[in-house]
């Protein structure tokens, strides 16, 4: 019987190899690790749908989530268990599924997101006039690389996103001469970090290996780069990582 750690292991190993986003493995990870603790620490091999239901149904009834909640913790116990441990659950038919909301989303006019972008300053003024203007989630903004973004045309490359699939947004003509000051200032950071031979940006996945140039290339450098260095998940290497 593995080892928790082992199994978590396990779990890094079928979602890396699957090209699911980093951000995919840290929530699905989280609710394993709540699956496991709701149990007592009892190792999954042990259990099955009848526990997995008495977890969904605990977070629907007793802490009250919401139904796109529930079924995020539903597709991380799921995955744990048809693709990780290999074992196919029944229909989970007991499950007491929470309720999606009937109410309309409340979306700001122009004038409010006006105001509120007035109130805003610097990087943070970027980013959200960013999200407003393309349609970007805001993971997919603080992560863009240089490559992505074509000034000339206008353009943004998405890439993998929702769905692990790519796309491209129109750049706003009012955002240019803005987008193009924050490349200036990446390009400084990309220079001292060349310069003083410090470690390059974080890659997906095994693109390193592939490609092993390219965390020090301008071309693959954060538009947003954070100010500190991080451990790169998939090398375990120090390297910078992008705004958050």
């Amino acid at each position: 019987m593995a080892e928790p750690r082992q199994l978590f292991n396990e779990v890094k190993l079928k979602i890396r190899a699957r090209h699911m986003s980093y951000r995919t493995e840290k929530t699905y990870l989280d609710w394993i690790r709540r699956f496991i603790r709701f149990h007592d620490r009892r190792h999954p091999r042990t259990m099955g749908a009848t526990e997995v239901e008495e977890f969904l149904t605990s977070l629907a009834v007793t802490r009250q989530v919401s139904a796109s909640t529930q079924n995020q913790a539903l597709a991380a116990v799921l995955f744990l268990y048809r693709d990780v441990l290999e074992i196919d659950l029944p229909w989970l038919s007991s499950v007491v599924r929470a309720k999606r909301p009937q109410r309309l989303p409340v979306v700001l006019t122009r004038a409010e997101v006006g105001r509120v972008l007035e109130r805003m300053s610097g990087i943070e003024w970027l980013v959200a006039s960013l999200l407003y203007g393309t349609g970007m989630r805001l993971g997919e903004c603080v992560a863009l690389r240089v490559k992505d973004i074509d000034l000339a045309r206008g353009e943004i490359l998405i890439r993998d996103a929702k769905g692990q699939k790519d796309r491209v947004t129109m750049l706003p003509d009012a955002l240019v001469p803005h987008v193009r000051a924050q490349l200036a200032r990446s390009r400084s950071m990309f220079e001292r970090d060349r310069h003083e031979k410090r470690a390059g940006v974080t890659l997906p996945n095994a693109l390193k290996r592939k490609y092993p140039d390219a965390a020090t290339s301008w071309s693959w450098f954060w538009v947003f780069p954070s100010g500190s260095f991080c451990i790169d998940p998939y090398s375990q290497e120090l390297a910078r990582h992008h705004l958050y």
